[in-house]
Formats: C-alpha cells, structure tokens, sequence
C-alpha cells in the first residue's frame, strides 16, 4: 500500500483541534519576532542543544515528520517553542492543547529517532515584548506514553488519509486520461497548451501572450492538470485579479468535470473574508459568533460533506457550512487543504502573508501556479508590499486610546513631528525609514497586541479604529524591517497643510518600486508558474519587474483574428493631453456621433478618468441627445455594474461611456452585436506627479527605461485591454478608433497588436 506523507502540524490540527474557533489571542508576533525569538531561546541553551530538528516517524502506511524546535540530549529534553504577546493567561485551552500535542507528537518522534525509554516534554512560551520566557510547563512521559498518544492521533487521522489516497488514485487516473474537453482547439490555444505542459514538466515558470478570444483559460487549465499524474503535483493554484478571472476558471473546471465520467477533482473557490462572514457584527470568538462556537467539534464532519461535494464554489461552501453552524470562511481555508485545485484571488499566494504560500512551504506541496491576466500582477504586488500611515488615523487612534497605548503613541506623535521638520514639501523621500521613527512606530506594535487581546475577552468587537491602525502600522513596521532598493520610504503632506499644524497632513509610506525581490520565493516554491494574459509584451518589462527566473520561457501566440475583422483607425487631429482636452470635446463627440450614424449598434467609449468622461458624455448629450448613451459612475456596486453590461444587449443600439483601466476595460465579453465598435480617447498614460516620477527615476536607474516603464508601458497596456473588448470571436466584426495623435508615432505603433491593420483618419 502506498505511505501517506503529513506533517506534524498538520496531523494535529486535524486530529487534536477541539472546540471553538477563538481569534481572541491574535493579532500573533511578526515573522522577525518569531524567528528571533526562537532564536533567543536557542541562543540560552547549553551547546549541545539541537534547534530546528528534522524527525520522522511511521505508523502503519502514515509517515509523519516535522522539525522540532530544541531538543537537549544531555537532559533527554525536548522542547516546543511558542512566542506570543500580550498576556499568556488570556491563551484560549484549546490553543495550549494542540500545542501540547504537538510537543508530544515530536516526542514520540524523538524516542522512535534516538530509542530512548522516555523524555521531558516542555512547552517554553517567550514573550517577544519583554524578550523573556514565561515559566515553562513540563511533562516527563515514557516512550510507551508517547508513542500511545502518537499511534492514537494517527487513528484518528489515516481514516481520512486512507480516503485522500483513494482519491489522488483516482484523480491521478482519471487526469492521465483526460481529453479535452472540445472538439478541437482553437488558433493558437494547443500552441499554448503545449507550453504549459512542457513548463510543468520541465518545471520551468512560463510567460505567455495570448490574444482575447484565444481560451487562456481553458488552455492553461487542462495541461496543467494533465501534468498532475507524471509530475505528482498535489495542487493546482489558479489565481486571478478579478471575481470575473475566478469565475471564467470555475466555468472551464465545470467544462472539464462534465467532458470526463465522474472526473474525481476537488475544487475550492477562496474569497476575502468580508465577502464570507456571516456576522460581521461579531468577533471571532465561541462566546460572541455561533459559528465559531464549537467549530473544531463540528469540523470533520464539515470537512467530509464538502470534500464529498467536490465542486466547493462561494455559494457551495456557504451552503455545506451553515449546514454544520461553522464559519464559511474557515471551512473555506480548511478545504484548501484538501482540494486540488484552489481558485482564488493573487493574494492568497502572492501576499506577504499569504495562505496559499505558507500551506506549500508547511506542507511540503509540489504545486502548480496559474496567474490569470498576469499584466495585473505588477502594480497588484506593488500595493501588496506598500504600506502607509496617515496623521489623522493616529490623531484619531490617540484621542480614545487606552492608558496602556498613550506613552508610545506620544513617543510616535513627536517622532511624527520631527519627520515633518525633515520634511519640508509637498513630498519628500528619504534614503532610509528615520531610525527614530522605526523605533517608535516598534514601541506601539509592540504594545498593541496585549491591549487588543484584553479588549476581545467579551462579546463585544475589538475597537475597530484601532484594530485597522493595529494592521496598518504592523504592517509599516514589516516593510521598514526589509527595507531596501526595491521601496521607497516618502512622506506625502496633504494640500493646505503647510500652515497651522503642518504635520496633521502628512501621510508615511513605505512604498514598493519592484515588487520583484518578494516574488522570486513565490516561483521558487511551486514546481511550474505560468503567467499569462492578453497584453505582455514587451516580455522585458514583466521579467524584470516580476522579478521572473532567468530560464523562463516565453510564448507569443498568434492571434485568431485576422485584420478585415477589426478596422482601426487613429484620429491625429485630436489631442487628449490634459491641456488640450477642452478642445477635444467637440471633435470626440461628432466623431463617435458620425460613427453611430454609419453604423448604428452598441458603442463603448473609453476616458483617462471620470472628470474627462462627465465632460466628454455632456457634450455629446447636448449635441445629439437622439442617440442612447450610458455612463460608468464612481464607486459601482455589482448590481450597478451589471445594468451597465446589460445595456450592451443583441439588437441594441447606444453608446457607453467608462474609464480607461476600470472594471468595463477588461473582463467582459461582449460578442458579436452586443460590441460593434470601440472609442479610446487617451494614451492611458499614468499621471505624471511626484510619486511616479520618483518611480521612474528608481527604474531608470535600475534598468535604464523609467518613462517605458511607468509610464508607456502601463498606459498602451490597458489601450490593448480597452479595444480587445470588441474583437472576441474569429467571426466578431468592429472598429476601434485611437483618439490622439500620439497613436501615431513608432513607439506606441511597436506596441499595438500585430495584426491590426491601422489607418490614419
């Protein structure tokens, strides 16, 4: 029979978690907190101690191992290591039972590695804030008592075991003979399938150009999960930017599922947590949420109604959870566990804490990535590894802040003070964070989390003010701790601040540049990355600042389209520069009404922001009010973004009016008659303001093209993304009109699609 491989941790927070869900002791020290801390406890043993301890151990077919904080053979002592802050009698009795258990586990572990007859099994708690250990609680137990505690954990856990087996046997099989699922591919998908394939099985990442309309998604997909039996893949991350991205997967998975005879393939669709809880009103606590009451009680039988159902979408989950009274949003993390394949935003691998990522490295998975509209990336991992403070949340936070929290949030407010001193304009940066300022915004993270933890001991909510300053300034304080080229540490002061109180306008920002430097461990951990979408050119760009493997390969499919379908024209006449765009209302409107009189039917016109496309849509209103036209309001909730879409119906005739880069710009399929034609009035240049010009100093000097970089790439990318809304089907047919000059010289030309055919108007 084939072994089943767990790690220690895993085997107990599956067998040993009991009762309810309890968030009250979190937030949980920094990553550099634990790592130091270890250290220090490392650091005050006797020089035979052993940390960090590789063990292993079997029972019957399960093979269980881990890494033991500390073993000490002189004293036949073996210790688990907790760091915690804040008040250790305010531990929930369930945390200190898994921490027992696994303390055991690896004890058992130890007497199996070293036959020894029996050992002392501590738990050492070290309090990161007062660096020092509380009292340590022991417990001598024989070699027979261990392995009784180990062997009855493994009960509990090989029936599941045995039921995961079964199933990657069947999975496995079922996939190696999987077809796909259309009668054949379209131009350029088996092309890029193929690449996916060998990407997997050389275990390679893979940046790939594929047109809309070519099926990326289906042929990324289907390879990758062909690839799962050969290359014993355990999972198969398919991530994306938009809920649009998410469903287009889940839609493929479903196609797959029903092309194949009872295709055994998990699947969990992860969502942010805002999106899944049940009582926002309450915290995350059994004596506030009914949902977390009891959750660990309730679990394995929720976990084996959703592994049944397999396909575990938002709404499926959310069913098969309330079923059992436990909390959607955990049993959703609890299912990634056990699925195959997990749908879920970039986050969740990407992020500096990301789930995804941490469950890989735990675990030990050999996984598959697929990041879905990957030019999103770039400025998505940006505001990943930025993080930002501004004067008037900690006003806020110090005006009701407990006793305990005033001392370092003065400590704060004064070095707060004396950066805007340092600080003379509207934006300065500086070569490195101010050491002062580091040092006190450390102070009030290191303070924070006793106050929050004495706050969450009712039923009623954390403050939720400090809680959001508790994060933001956490998450300030990690960036500071890895400081380098690849950020910028600047500080911004708001219009009408320089008066009066100048420092009540500022804003503290540790802003990233590359996001490249935190994204290499990503590629690292997973066996084969394939980044693809629509608009990647040039590949330059994206390798540099994704900060992609050198032996990454690189596929530009040929598109499906041919030139008759889509006639392109610039409009030179007309300038969209921000001094010019009074004088472009006029020509826009009469060349979008012309148009429409030529050839009536659904229109979309797209504008660098909403203050151009007011301006632009009132115009052409007042001028040709016989002629439907809708617009793309600020802040769209779903409902709204729908009635939007929904305007673009078969036989309509009208012209919508949105952003360049906003939520209409890519990610809707509008084909055939729903989409006859597109107006794109600007480049989709960024702004030039102080922020991105300090981006591009810091490119240009790193790579030598910081006006390609921030500005000329990432513009003429969402003009490729805008007009690929017409052109969908190789039997569409349209026109796509570029307003502005500019479309017409050789550096922006270069960029545009291949097989475009454009015309000069």
């Amino acid at each position: 029979m084939k072994t089943y491989t767990v790690a220690v941790r895993t085997l107990c927070e599956l067998a040993a978690k009991q009762g309810d869900l309890d968030l009250r002791f979190t937030p949980s020290p920094t990553l550099q907190q634990g790592i130091s801390g270890h250290r220090s406890v490392a650091a005050s043993r006797s020089a035979s101690y052993r940390s960090e301890l590789r063990l292993s151990g079997h029972y019957k077919h399960l093979v269980v191992r881990g890494r033991a904080d500390g073993y000490d053979p002189d004293r036949q002592l073996l210790e688990e290591v907790k760091t915690y802050v804040g008040e250790l009698d305010l531990m929930p009795a369930n945390h200190r039972h898994l921490h027992w258990a696994q303390a055991k586990v690896y004890g058992a572990l130890a007497c199996q590695e070293f036959q020894l007859a029996g050992l002392t099994v501590t738990l050492v708690y070290f309090d990161v804030g007062r660096q020092q250990e509380a009292l340590p609680l022991s417990q001598h137990c024989t070699a027979v008592e261990l392995q009784v505690f180990f062997e009855a954990l493994c009960e509990r856990f090989i029936a599941w075991a045995d039921a995961e087996l079964a199933h990657r046997e069947r999975r496995d099989a079922a996939l190696g003979s999987l077809k796909f699922p259309h009668a054949e591919f379209r131009a350029g998908q088996r092309d890029l399938a193929k690449a996916v394939f060998n990407a997997a099985r050389l275990g390679r990442c893979l940046l790939a150009q594929a047109p809309t309309g070519s099926g990326k998604t289906m042929a990324t997909l289907f390879p990758m999960l062909k690839a799962c039996p050969g290359q014993e893949l355990d999972k198969v991350f398919f991530l994306a930017a938009k809920g649009s991205g998410r469903s287009l997967a889940l839609t493929a998975l479903a196609t797959l599922r029903g092309s194949a005879d009872a295709l055994p393939l998990r699947v969990v669709e992860l969502v942010a947590r805002e999106k899944s809880c049940e009582h926002p009103d309450k915290a995350c606590h059994g004596e506030s949420c009914p949902l977390a009451r009891g959750f660990y009680d309730r679990l394995p039988a929720a976990r084996a109604a959703a592994a049944s159902a397999e396909v575990m979408t938002r709404e499926s989950l959310r069913e098969v959870a309330l079923s059992h009274a436990v909390c959607p949003y955990y049993l959703g993390q609890e299912m990634a566990r056990w699925s195959d394949v997990i749908v879920a935003d970039y986050n969740h691998y990407f992020d500096g804490s990301a789930l995804l990522h941490a469950l890989t490295l735990a675990n030990g998975w050999r996984v598959g990535v697929l990041v879905d509209e990957a030019h999103n990336l770039v400025d998505r991992a940006r505001a990943m590894y930025t993080a930002r403070l501004d004067a008037a949340q900690l006003r806020s936070v110090r005006a009701s802040a407990p006793d305990a929290l005033k001392r370092p949030l003065d400590r704060l407010r004064r070095s707060w003070t004396r950066l805007d001193g340092e600080a003379p304009g509207a934006y300065t940066v500086f070569d490195e964070p101010p050491r002062a300022f580091a040092s006190a915004l450390q102070e009030v993270v290191g303070a924070m989390p006793e106050v929050l933890a004495q706050q969450g001991q009712g039923t009623e909510r954390v403050d939720g003010a400090l809680l959001e300053f508790y994060f933001e300034a956490l998450a300030l304080t990690r960036l500071i701790e890895s400081f380098d080229s690849h950020s910028i540490f600047d500080v911004t002061r708001e219009p009408g601040s320089m008066g009066g109180s100048r420092s009540s306008g500022l804003t503290v920002c540790v802003r990233n540049v590359l996001p490249a430097p935190f994204l290499k461990p990503r590629y690292a951990a997973a066996r084969s990355t394939v980044l693809f979408s629509a608009t990647l050119a040039p590949w330059n760009f994206y390798c540099d600042t994704l900060g992609l493997p050198d032996d990454t390969a690189w596929l530009d499919v040929a598109a499906p389209f041919h030139a008759e379908q889509l006639s392109v024209r610039i409009a030179g006449a007309i300038s969209t520069r921000y001094r010019h765009r009074p004088r472009s209302l006029v020509p826009i409107a009469r060349l979008i009404a012309t148009q429409y009189e030529e050839a009536p039917g659904n229109y979309i016109a797209f504008f660098s922001s909403f203050d151009y496309l007011e301006q632009a849509l009132g115009e052409f209103a007042s001028r040709y009010p016989g002629i439907p036209a809708w617009r793309q309001s600020r802040r769209m909730v779903e409902v709204e973004r729908d009635a939007f879409v929904a305007r673009f119906a078969v036989g309509g005739c009208g012209v919508g009016f949105a952003v360049l880069g906003g939520s209409f710009a890519e990610g809707i399929d509008l084909v055939g008659e729903r989409l006859v034609g597109a107006f794109i009035a600007t480049l989709g240049l960024p702004q030039v303001n102080a922020v991105n010009e300090e981006l591009r100093r810091r490119l240009d000097g790193e790579f030598g093209a910081g006006d390609d970089y921030v500005y000329l790439f990432p513009g003429i990318r969402k003009v490729v993304q805008a007009a690929g809304r017409v052109i969908r089907t190789p039997s569409d047919r349209g026109v796509l009109h570029l307003i502005d000059d500019r479309f017409a010289r050789p550096e922006v030309r270069r960029l545009l699609p291949g097989w475009w055919c454009i015309e000069d108007a």
